[in-house]
């Protein structure tokens, strides 16, 4: 990972914006846009890039949206960090 502070950031603005059981967002900045809504699409490619993704393309089909929940973040040994 390569910023995991945006990742992090990401996730939470992911899990805030989830579709409810009507296809909508639940969050209500979003007043019950169609799902996924522009917070989450965006959330999910910022998730993307902080992993690294190069050139990232939107999961999302534009006719319809389907449920899906951000991966969890990954645990670094402290190992791995050292050699960061």
């Amino acid at each position: 990972m390569t910023d995991p502070l945006l990742w992090r950031l990401a996730y939470d603005v992911a899990e805030a914006h989830q579709p409810d059981e009507t296809d909508r967002c639940r969050n209500l900045l979003c007043a019950g846009q169609q799902a996924p809504c522009e917070a989450l699409r965006n959330a999910e490619r910022a998730m993307e890039l902080a992993r690294g993704a190069g050139a990232v393309e939107s999961r999302w089909p534009a006719s319809r949206a389907q449920s899906a929940a951000p991966a969890p973040p990954q645990r670094r040994s402290s190992a791995d960090r050292e050699a960061a």
